[in-house]
């Protein structure tokens, strides 16, 4: 039966209750909202349902950017990028780790995926120039970079649906809209006033300006998934949250639909052209994680939300026999590590800039501090399949340190850390460099020798241990007013501090296996008809590899708008 096209709200009606159709289902609702929209565009009656109360997924939770080569954005931009370059790159970095066919779908669809959203939602985009490339020093590689994302969006044009958007990872109780791009400069205010001020003044007179006109600006993964939710209002596309789907309906070897539990009730949803599952990856789901990744994980320590726990790539395998890829891979983020009952505090700045190293157990530094967070959690498994773990991981750094840059995201130059830090243990104080090291367990003698050899390589600019400060990615998060590194200076004199750091990450990123047209595959390699998969419920399109910041979102909206391309007929 078809659903009303009434009030695009939770408790839209529907005119059989236990039995409706529709064209496309989506279940999902982070970049399965760009699916949704392709699909409305297309002509295809849709519906999202969500499992959560909240609408965004970690699209939502996310710094929001989105990595396309040779996008409509980037040309308009000035940006002389060309999807030649972004396929030269994108080979490098995938390189035998997985096969290159829907690395090369993703770019040749990433313009149209643009277009699509331009269309059909209020946002408004801009380059992040400068944001380089995560590896731009492989072939193809862009130091300027191509990421992309949403300018601050007035998510006050919701409405009442408002209150359904889920919420971000980084609360501030200052109401100012930092984008990516703004993000860098903030980190600076006290090093390079001149250019960052005027930023910082610009969005604090527009989220406070904002709220005297009744607007409420937003930044990052909270302005791409209200934009999106705003456009899935705008279109009447009906969105069911607190609405698990509990099992897919196959008729033959297709799938036609799926059993939806909403307020109680089994809904059967026929979906005549097909199932997306945008239900996201298995980031909760810790026994899947120990099975696949590692034991030595953290409960819960995920940046991804909360509802993630494998239910796409379950019901794919039990109703369909899909295959999976990649199982093992994950968007690898280190982060401050959380309060008793928190979660971790989001970290990204902070290991680039001068004035700070990272030691393990032992007292010794054991990577790149610099290097891109996906990077960073490969070269930790890769010890810890060594048999040579990092069973702790600590920040260390000096007055000046803490004088200078901000630090999870909150506490601005010469704040102090918080008691509560202190009090459990995840942040140390001490005079000298040997009560530090008694402070976190580690031998004064080793944590002495490793800081007298970081200090000499800092001074010289050279860091010939881990190489940091060589890429142009390092350097985008350094202190430009630091020569000749700016990832790089000796720690002068104390107090210094120690701040512990976990394994954190933005979501699984192994899943269904899936072909350049979104759709599922079977253990065999054969398509599942009616079935696609999007984002992190499916593998990662560039195999083991993060091509660049936003190429977790950019490859969830691609494929979202394939899939719907495909399901409406209008690819082959």
């Amino acid at each position: 039966m078809a659903i009303s096209r009434g009030c695009p709200s939770d408790n839209q009606s529907v005119t059989e209750p236990h039995n409706i159709t529709v064209d496309l289902l989506i279940v999902g609702s982070g970049t399965g909202m760009a699916a949704a929209l392709a699909a409305h565009e297309a002509g295809l009656s849709t519906l999202i349902v969500e499992k959560t109360s909240y609408v965004g997924g970690s699209t939502a939770r996310s710094g929001g950017a989105f990595w396309m080569p040779a996008n409509p954005i980037l040309t308009q931009s000035g940006s002389d990028d060309t999807l030649a370059a972004g396929r030269t790159y994108l080979d490098s970095v995938v390189g035998e780790a997985s096969a290159h066919d829907r690395a090369h779908a993703f770019l040749y669809y990433g313009g149209p995926t643009v277009q699509m959203l331009q269309r059909t939602t209020p946002m408004k985009f801009q380059w992040a120039k400068g944001y380089s490339d995560y590896h731009p020093e492989k072939s193809g590689g862009s130091a300027i970079g191509r990421t992309c994302e949403c300018r601050p969006f007035n998510t006050a044009v919701l409405g009442p649906e408002l209150a359904r958007l889920r919420p971000g990872v980084m609360k501030s109780s200052f109401p100012m809209p930092v984008t990516g791009a703004d993000y860098r400069w903030l980190n600076l205010m006290v090093r390079v006033p001149r250019k960052s001020w005027p930023r910082i003044l610009l969005r604090a007179f527009q989220g406070i300006g904002g709220l005297a006109l009744r607007r409420r600006y937003a930044a990052g993964g909270q302005a791409l998934a209200a934009g999106m939710f705003a456009g899935v209002v705008r279109a009447g596309i009906p969105v069911w949250t607190d609405s698990p789907v509990s099992d897919l309906l196959v008729d033959g070897s297709r799938v036609v639909g799926a059993v939806v539990n909403r307020s109680g009730t089994a809904v059967a949803v026929t979906a005549r052209r097909g199932v997306v599952l945008a239900a996201g990856g298995f980031d909760h789901r810790m026994d899947w994680r120990h099975k696949f990744q590692s034991e030595r994980l953290g409960e819960h320590a995920s940046l991804g939300a909360e509802g993630n726990v494998g239910d796409g790539i379950r019901l794919a395998q039990d109703s369909c026999g899909a295959g999976t890829a990649l199982m093992d891979q994950a968007w690898w983020f280190p982060a401050f590590a959380p309060l008793p009952g928190g979660e971790p505090t989001v970290m990204l700045a902070e290991r680039s800039l001068p004035g700070c190293l990272l030691v393990d157990q032992n007292g010794q530094r054991f990577v790149n501090e610099a290097v891109d967070y996906m990077s960073f959690g490969q070269k930790l498994l890769e010890r810890e399949r060594a048999a040579n773990p990092v069973e702790t991981m600590w920040m260390i750094f000096d007055q000046k340190y803490r004088n200078s840059y901000l630090m999870a995201a909150e506490l601005f130059p010469r704040m102090p850390i918080p008691a509560t830090w202190y009090d459990a243990g995840i942040a140390h104080r001490a005079d000298d460099m040997p009560a530090l090291a008694r402070a976190i367990g580690v031998d004064p003698s080793a944590f002495g020798a490793t800081l007298d050899r970081f200090n000499r390589l800092a001074a010289a600019g050279d860091d010939t241990d881990f190489g940091r400060g060589a890429s142009a990615y390092d350097r985008y998060y350094g202190d430009p007013t630091i020569a000749p590194n700016p990832n790089l200076r000796p720690l002068g004199s104390g107090p210094f501090y120690a701040v512990k750091v976990v394994l954190s990450d933005l979501g699984t990123c192994g899943g269904l296996r899936t072909d350049v047209r979104g759709r599922v595959l079977r253990e065999d390699g054969s398509a599942i008809d009616g079935l696609y998969a999007i984002g992190n419920t499916a593998a990662n399109a560039f195999g083991a590899s993060y091509p660049g910041a936003g190429a977790t979102i950019g490859q969830g909206l691609v494929f979202g708008y394939i899939a719907a391309q495909h399901a409406a007929g209008k690819l082959e």
